[in-house]
């Protein structure tokens, strides 16, 4: 974010709750687990909101089938366990020199909206979906990427405080969150599962006093 591009109003009750930071929960399907070599084929982003009161939720989901990068490798493995075929006609992919510019920049107008300065990757395992994320942006040579570079709040470390699980379709379901199994491992899917959890386990910790602090 440049300096004309710095909040200039009151902070919202959002950025003050993450110290300026918009959490935005993203999950991605890949070709692989190398994020420099490997495909990234499916990415889904839930910008957050706050309430008066303080109270997180998921406000808007916005999602990408993507087309392998010129070169990527893509395991077959990898396909048959995220349930993808490239051939289908009904795929609906773009190029992600096309997608991750038009996904970002839903990123920096929300970062905007609530005065943030930036925004923060929210993920089950979350320096893997980061990981493919800079990797694609390097791609795409793009300058204004809206996301700390290194940090990131990891719902599966959340999850494990909060519930002493770690996988998310368990941590769900010991949430009282509705998890289908069936539909799991689509990318928009799984990150709205993980928005759910992320805003429970904050609004919980709002609701036992954590936040925010006595003055």
């Amino acid at each position: 974010m440049t300096p004309a591009e710095e909040p200039t109003g009151p902070k919202s009750l959002l950025a003050q709750r993450f110290r300026g930071f918009l959490p935005v929960v993203v999950d991605l399907e890949s070709g692989g687990f190398n994020a420099r070599t490997d495909a990234l084929l499916e990415i889904s982003a839930v910008i957050l909101d706050m309430d008066e009161n303080g109270v997180l939720f998921p406000e808007a989901t916005h999602s990408f089938h993507l087309e392998p990068f010129e070169g990527a490798n893509v395991e077959q493995s990898a396909l048959d366990f995220i349930g993808i075929d490239l051939e289908s006609p009904d795929r609906d992919a773009w190029p992600e020199e096309i997608a991750l510019p038009e996904l970002l920049r839903k990123i920096r107008s929300a970062v905007k909206k609530h005065s943030c300065t930036r925004a923060i990757v929210v993920a089950h395992n979350a320096h893997f979906d980061l990981g493919f994320i800079n990797a694609a942006v390097d791609r795409c040579g793009i300058k204004r990427n809206p996301f700390h570079p290194f940090s990131c709040f990891d719902t599966a470390s959340l999850a494990g405080l909060a519930y002493g699980q770690t996988v998310l379709a368990k941590a769900c379901q010991v949430a009282g969150i509705e998890f289908d199994n069936s539909s799991a491992h689509s990318a928009e899917y799984d990150a709205e599962k993980t928005a759910e959890l992320f805003c429970g386990i904050v609004n919980k910790w709002q609701e036992l006093g954590g936040w925010p602090l006595p003055e």
